[in-house]
């Protein structure tokens, strides 16, 4: 793994445990969200940020991929308590700053690791004359 590659699996693994405790402080040990129960909160709040955690701690590219997705809740919901509540700003500003890194490390990490390890897309234009070249020899057998 490059040095590069590296740096962004860092940003993207501390940026993700760092999400997950702050939100755990936020809903479990500050108590702001008393209209909310436990099980609640764990299953908006928490879970979600759980589920990836396995494969983004032993560095799997298509793991750090899907993370993207869950991590975009958290991005909006930063941004939604920044505009929202005032009261409560500073922890927007913290979870949107983490949800940013986690974001950038892992879709940079997935983009860097794949080209590394040979498990990219192909281009469209490789893989529409692939299929070109296949119907055109369909084609041909059919008319022989």
């Amino acid at each position: 793994m490059s040095p590069r590659v590296r740096f962004y699996r860092w940003l993207a693994l501390s940026c993700h445990i760092l999400l997950t405790l702050w939100m755990c402080i936020w809903y479990l040990g500050l108590d702001i969200a008393q209209q909310y129960s436990t099980t609640f909160k764990l299953l908006v709040y928490i879970l979600p940020l759980l589920l990836p955690l396995p494969g983004i701690v032993s560095a799997k590219p298509y793991t750090h991929a899907w993370a993207c997705f869950v991590v975009l809740l958290y991005f909006l919901h930063g941004i939604t308590v920044i505009y929202a509540e005032p009261q409560f700003i500073w922890h927007g500003i913290i979870e949107l700053f983490l949800a940013l890194g986690m974001f950038v490390g892992c879709s940079v990490f997935a983009r860097l690791r794949g080209q590394e390890l040979g498990t990219g897309l192909k281009k469209l234009s490789a893989v529409m004359k692939e299929e070109k070249e296949l119907f055109d020899k369909q084609s041909t057998s059919k008319e022989n």
